[in-house]
């Protein structure tokens, strides 16, 4: 009996092996049609690979879709890092060229104002309350640097108030925007001496300073200059105040008014020079206003 098994275990194997072999010939052979145990076949391969193809294809896209929106994620984030600090970049920029030129025009003030003590200053502190942000503002100069009480401070593009209060290293400066009946300013017009009055007050509505008791006969005109007239023992003569845009007779009708534009701009006021006044002669001072 073994040896039966093993003569049939072999007859088998070789008739398998020359099945094979017949296949494989039949195959290679060049035909124009497939066997039905070939498309048998091809078809139930197909079959599979349709049923498990679609999944599979959904499966992919979708998290081939979640790396493209994770990727986006990240792409966004840093774009908008770089963009914020191109925003603070550009803020950085505006605030410096600002700040350069305010600075330039600071530094070529000095030369207009040779016969005065000039004390440059920046503003430390001012209080974002309404009433108090047209009142008063604080410097980072006091009387170690020379600052004295009534000193006259400046802009680059005119005069803005006076030094009210000093202290050891700050200083405190009343805006001619201050609605004090103590601040006042002895002004004329430039290039008509014989033209005085006092800027006392301001108007928030028209925003612009009062130049009261202005003689009732005086001649004035829009755009004419207003500056200090020196005459009042605190401002030196001939810082610019502003330029009238409004003349009017007073309540009384005995004198006139005018409404002066200030030339300096009270809501941005960053650098400033102090100026002490220089006492002069009359000589000096008649010479002065010839040249104007």
């Amino acid at each position: 009996m073994p040896q039966f098994f093993l003569n049939k275990r072999l007859i088998l194997l070789l008739v398998s092996i020359i099945i094979l072999v017949a296949l494989i010939g039949f195959s290679l052979n060049d035909r124009d049609n497939l066997t039905w145990p070939e498309q048998f076949l091809k078809d139930t391969v197909g079959a599979v690979e349709s049923v498990f193809h679609r999944p599979a294809h959904s499966i992919k896209g979708f998290f081939s879709n979640v790396e493209g929106i994770r990727n986006t994620y990240k792409e966004n984030e840093y774009l908008k890092a770089k963009l914020e600090e191109y925003v603070e970049l550009s803020v950085k920029v505006k605030v410096l060229e600002d700040e350069n030129e305010k600075l330039r025009a600071l530094l070529d003030k000095p030369d207009s104002i040779r016969d005065y003590n000039a004390i440059q200053a920046t503003v430390i502190a001012r209080n974002p309350d309404k009433w108090e942000w047209n009142e008063i503002l604080t410097l980072n100069k006091g009387s170690q640097h020379g600052v004295k009480q009534d000193m006259a401070v400046i802009t680059s593009d005119g005069l803005i108030g006076k030094v009210k209060y000093v202290s050891q290293f700050t200083s405190t400066v009343q805006l001619l925007t201050a609605l004090d009946r103590t601040n006042r300013i002895s002004s004329i017009i430039q290039g008509k001496e014989n033209i005085f009055g006092l800027i006392e007050g301001y108007d928030e509505e028209k925003a612009a300073l009062l130049f009261k008791r202005i003689p009732y006969d005086a001649v004035l005109e829009e755009g004419e200059k207003v500056i200090s007239s020196g005459l009042g023992g605190v401002f030196p003569h001939g810082l610019l105040i502003g330029e009238i845009t409004e003349v009017v007779p007073d309540e009384y009708g005995l004198t006139k008014m005018a409404y002066v534009k200030p030339s300096a701009n009270f809501y941005e006021i960053d650098h400033v020079i102090i100026v002490d006044r220089v006492m002069m002669s009359d000589v000096d001072i008649a010479e002065e206003q010839e040249e104007e």
